[in-house]
């Protein structure tokens, strides 16, 4: 009987446990953490977003993964967990980032943007025959000048951060960010400690299997960077596999 009734609070996404529990969320931040990690690091000069994006198989084309995406020039997002989900939510963050240009003329702020798409969230944890969105995400970028993170859980939470991880082994990579974080350290700082932080959960994690994208204060624009400028930061942190060769 016990277990009947356990069943049911399992199924039901709008049915709290006697415990004051939805599993159904539970279980969708369980599905973040089996995702390959992604951060975000908050800097003086403007945010840095690196996810890893390792593929299962030598055969498919890394550029193929998208785990960072373009929301709007001045704003990006990374995830972790289930892909399909992500671009579900990518594609709902702009379209409120152009209705916010067509109707007002002017750019969409990051904590309007991040409050808008866990509300969207939120929906899916209260509908039944719906269910909770398997992905967490990073919404990075510039808001009247000032570099903006937030993170978006899978319960439909907001979280403003100054650097956080997702995914899988976020304890080791958020460890290395509270360790090392520099609320003051430009640009290029947030990158090398990004690489590094990276680098802390898996010791084997290449240059060219990390995404990396940047939004400046001073330009306020969306960039992704190569794997050859990724390159030459992860020599200058001692990372990478050329040493090994």
């Amino acid at each position: 009987m016990q277990g009947n009734q356990q069943q049911a609070y399992d199924r039901g996404i709008t049915i709290f446990s006697p415990d004051g529990r939805l599993y159904q969320v539970e279980y969708a931040r369980e599905a973040v953490k089996r995702g390959s990690a992604s951060l975000g690091i908050r800097t003086a000069d403007g945010v840095v977003l690196a996810a890893d994006r390792q593929t299962r198989s030598p055969l498919i084309e890394e550029e193929s993964i998208e785990k960072i995406h373009e929301v709007d020039e001045h704003v990006g997002i990374a995830s972790a967990g289930h892909v399909a989900d992500a671009r579900q939510l990518v594609d709902f963050a702009r379209r409120q980032a152009q209705v916010e240009q067509l109707r007002y003329e002017e750019q969409i702020g990051i904590e309007t943007l991040a409050k808008r798409t866990t509300d969207h969230i939120q929906q899916y944890t209260q509908t039944g025959g719906a269910r909770p969105f398997g992905v967490a995400l990073l919404l990075g970028g510039i808001e009247n000048g000032e570099p903006r993170l937030f993170e978006a859980d899978p319960s439909g939470t907001p979280y403003e951060w100054k650097a956080v991880a997702i995914g899988g082994g976020r304890e080791d990579i958020q460890k290395h960010l509270e360790d090392e974080y520099d609320p003051e350290m430009d640009l290029a700082g947030g990158i090398t400690l990004a690489l590094e932080a990276l680098a802390a959960a898996d010791e084997d994690i290449e240059p060219d299997s990390v995404h990396l994208a940047t939004v400046d204060t001073e330009t306020e624009e969306f960039d992704t960077l190569s794997t050859e400028e990724l390159e030459e930061y992860a020599a200058e942190a001692d990372l990478g596999g050329e040493d090994d060769e």
